[in-house]
């Protein structure tokens, strides 16, 4: 019991991790393919990453102590699970309840292939045997190597229930909607869709949690360069080199970005763009910057004991998504624009007073 909890923490811990890390491209894919982000299909992207990885973690963890190590056998009979039924003497006999868990630990893997990717039986059958095959060739060489021998039995049979398992979630999975399979919805990619207060929250949460990606990657990697390139032991400990760069590359980084396109990375994933306004957008967009993202990261460079800044600019951000008008928020009031649908076309700038009442032939109305 012990291992299957080790393995189970360890898929769980890898899953949030990678799943932190790919989090604004499966937004931005999901606005591409699909128009929108729902809570249902996120998780159930998150539960097919976790158990993407527990595969690989129940069937090869734990790895064998070195003191402890014993070769396994190899099982090429195709037929010797008939055998195995056949001398069981009840449905929990261990020959009954293993076949049975070969096909268990399959089934996910077809139903995702299906609902998630919209593919059909033969992709399950492929993928189901071809994934079992690597496990098991895996577990053959010792991980490739790693091991003198096998540690664990390469079995036919795990092949065969494997992807019988894969074929039966694919069946399994027909029972969803239509509507509610494949990766992708007509249209999604060109159909404007309503912007929303969390449509808008979402591209914060992007943009923030982005930065910080950034931000660590870079601090990672300075200290890397540092240690065992230029070799210089305390400027490693210092870590002051390591602390600037992850600051100052996020800004520089968010700063073209927002100056080359007019939008931040979060309003790229979730489809969001700024239009319209009076101010020329050689300064909106500067000021948007500096109402959103970047000035939650310029305040963050303020130090003791003012740093809380950054924290009370975070929370103003998120009261003015929700009380502004369609969520336009700091960035929306400083640079005078309205948020919009990225897909949605480009119009005239609304007409206001006795230029629409000209434009439409009338009279203007009197004060």
């Amino acid at each position: 019991m012990g291992n299957e909890v080790y393995s189970a923490s360890v898929a769980i811990g890898l899953g949030a991790l990678v799943g932190t890390a790919l989090f604004v491209p499966f937004v931005a894919v999901s606005y591409r393919r699909r128009g929108r982000v729902t809570l249902g299909r996120a998780a159930l992207w998150a539960a097919a990453l976790v158990y993407f990885l527990a595969i690989w973690t129940y069937t090869l963890l734990p790895l064998p102590d070195a003191e402890t190590y014993r070769c396994a056998g190899v099982n090429l009979d195709v037929l010797a699970f008939v055998d195995d039924l056949r001398s069981a003497h009840s449905l929990t006999d261990f020959a009954v309840l293993q076949l049975a868990l070969n096909v268990l630990l399959f089934l996910p893997l077809g139903f995702f292939l299906r609902v998630l990717a919209g593919r059909g039986i033969l992709t399950a059958l492929l993928v189901g045997f071809g994934v079992s095959l690597v496990i098991e060739t895996t577990q053959l060489t010792g991980v490739w190597g790693v091991f003198p021998c096998a540690y664990r039995v390469f079995d036919v049979d795990d092949l065969l229930m494997n992807t019988a398992g894969a074929l039966l979630g694919s069946v399994i999975a027909l029972v969803v909607p239509r509507r509610l399979r494949g990766s992708a919805l007509p249209d999604a990619s060109v159909t404007p869709h309503p912007v929303t207060r969390g449509r808008r929250l979402l591209a914060m949460v992007c943009d923030g949690l982005g930065a910080a990606l950034v931000g660590g990657v870079v601090a990672v990697g300075v200290q890397v360069v540092l240690e065992y390139v230029v070799r210089d032991r305390a400027a490693v400990l210092d870590g002051s080199l390591a602390q600037l760069a992850s600051n100052v590359v996020p800004i520089a980084i968010w700063t073209v970005v927002t100056l080359v396109t007019g939008r931040t990375v979060g309003d790229i994933a979730v489809e969001l763009r700024y239009r319209g306004g009076a101010l020329p957008q050689l300064l909106a967009r500067p000021l948007r910057f500096v109402g959103g993202i970047g000035g939650y990261l310029l305040l963050s460079l303020v130090p003791a004991p003012w740093s809380f800044v950054a924290g009370l600019f975070a929370v103003a951000s998120v009261i003015a998504r929700l009380t502004t008008t369609q969520g336009g928020g700091l960035p929306g009031i400083v640079s005078g624009q309205r948020v919009t649908d990225a897909r949605e076309p480009a119009g005239p700038a609304p007409m206001l007073g006795s230029a629409a009442a000209a434009a439409s032939g009338q009279e203007p109305a009197a004060k």
